[in-house]
């Protein structure tokens, strides 16, 4: 998607002004803005100055070990890894089919993933902006200020995240970094004990989560205007479906959208992935830039997550969160950054309703754990992380090392209209005024609308630029060293 802030002509002397680090998020970042002497921005960019070489350093490693070192990727979402990994090397092992307990054991590990890493990101990180205001002292903005300013809403976003991973440390071993999901299935089951004490909390959970939904309706309702306006930049939507359109965030076929809503296409098999979406690069980040193939690199930028999955899906399969989309599509086509907080929260019910309907599944205390069949020697998985569609892809030898890995990731599907969302923040809220902590605020606002995980996203194309200085004692440069990442 083009920019005329990207293209317009710069004068000879321009203002540069540097967000740096972006504020909660996850990873590092920074944005650059160009402005000339009439404070006119020319130029908007969302820098990703960290590099993670994880689909290099896959390749030689035996393919058994790949869902534990994937999720050494990102602390926040590493179960989201752990189990596209997984889905990906269901197929090398020929599990094409796993055993109800595996399926519904990796799903509870699934949707426990997405309620704590929701209720993280809306109650820790997005939450400050929305209660103080965009413009609001910074000493107060911040999940420390909503701890003394509401501290029964804090809590119940500790606690809510505290049982989403309660479920992930049952089902994975641990709440970080388990090691439940393996090719072909899962290495434990949940006994009928531990059922019954992840069972105790549910009502307030499914209470808590209602008044979350409930809470940001009411932010929205009192200022419309604002929420539908800002940094609302037009792109498509991907994302996975289920049964009959239904919104499924463990797996489903790919479905996309255009701008408008129409669909581009459906009922398309992780394997075919790449002949529905490319890649470009750029010099100045080292994410990539996917882009929807149907429509070319510049009319191809898509979101991913909530915002997506919502208006992507038919409809979601329990019925408190089907109701509350109901509520949330009724106005048409939403392109708004600040509406992923709607989204999210209203997947945020649905994971807890999910929750409740497996844990009264006796299937997930069964015996059969693992699967396999005739082996393949490629393999691809995509769920639906909680920050968007992620694709694993690897190819594995006769002798069970990897040789080729391939990710793309939640953020890195976003890059393309999150770049946008912030040109149009700057568009309508710094041109022609003079930038202040507040208003640079926005910007940031408009980031972490979309939950970016930059750890996650970062990849690089040939060789990566280096700077080297060397410094003596006294801290006097000695000697410098440069490569260009051309």
């Amino acid at each position: 998607m083009s920019s005329s802030l990207e293209k317009a002509s710069a004068p000879a002397q321009l203002r540069r002004i540097v967000i740096e680090p972006v504020s909660r998020v996850e990873g590092h970042g920074k944005v650059t803005i160009l402005l000339d002497d009439q404070r006119r921005v020319h130029q908007v960019r969302l820098h990703i100055v960290e590099f993670r070489g994880f689909e290099r350093f896959i390749q030689g490693r035996p393919y058994w070990e790949v869902p534990v070192m994937v999720q050494r990727l990102c602390g926040i979402c590493p179960v989201s890894h752990h189990l596209a990994a997984s889905k990906a090397l269901d197929g090398v092992v020929g599990a094409r089919t796993l055993t109800p307990t595996a399926e519904k054991v990796r799903r509870l590990m699934h949707y426990g993933q997405i309620l704590q890493s929701h209720a993280l990101h809306f109650f820790h990180l997005a939450s400050p902006d929305l209660l103080f205001g965009f413009d609001s002292d910074p000493a107060r903005r911040n999940v420390v200020g909503v701890l003394a300013a509401h501290p029964d809403l804090a809590r119940q976003g500790i606690l809510l995240r505290k049982f989403g991973q309660e479920i992930i440390c049952v089902t994975a071993g641990k709440r970080v970094h388990g090691t439940g999901s393996v090719p072909g299935g899962v290495n434990k089951s949940v006994s009928r004990a531990e059922r019954d004490e992840l069972r105790r909390p549910l009502g307030d959970v499914l209470g808590w989560a209602e008044g979350a939904v409930q809470l940001v309706t009411d932010l929205y309702e009192r200022d419309r205007a604002r929420w539908d306006r800002f940094g609302a930049a037009r792109a498509g939507f991907l994302s996975l479906v289920g049964q009959g359109g239904a919104l499924d965030l463990y797996d489903g076929v790919l479905r996309a959208r255009d701008q408008d809503g129409n669909i581009l296409f459906d009922g398309v098999a992780p394997e075919q992935y790449q002949e529905r979406i490319k890649e470009n690069v750029r010099s100045w980040s080292y994410m990539k830039f996917p882009f929807l193939a149907a429509l070319g690199p510049e009319a191809g930028s898509y979101k991913v997550g909530p915002l997506a999955r919502l208006q992507n899906c038919d409809f979601i399969d329990t019925p408190r969160a089907e109701a509350a989309r109901q509520r949330f599509v009724a106005g048409g086509i939403i392109h708004a950054p600040l509406a992923y907080h709607r989204a999210r929260l209203i997947e945020l019910l649905h994971a807890a309703e999910v929750i409740e309907r497996l844990l009264a599944d006796d299937d997930l205390s069964g015996d059969r754990l693992v699967t396999s069949g005739p082996r393949a020697s490629s393999g691809v998985g995509i769920l639906e992380a909680p920050r968007g569609t992620l694709i694993h892809h690897y190819d594995v030898a006769a002798n069970d090392l990897v040789t080729m890995c391939n990710l793309i990731v939640s953020t890195t599907h976003n890059n393309g209209a999150m770049h946008e969302a912030i040109r149009e923040v700057a568009r309508q809220e710094l041109d022609g005024r003079e930038p202040t902590e507040g208003l640079l605020n926005h910007i940031e606002v408009a980031i972490r609308a979309f939950d970016p995980c930059l750890s996650c996203a970062t990849h690089a194309l040939g060789k990566m630029a280096l700077f080297v200085e060397v410094l003596d004692a006294g801290g006097a440069p000695v000697a410098q060293l440069s490569r260009s990442g051309s």
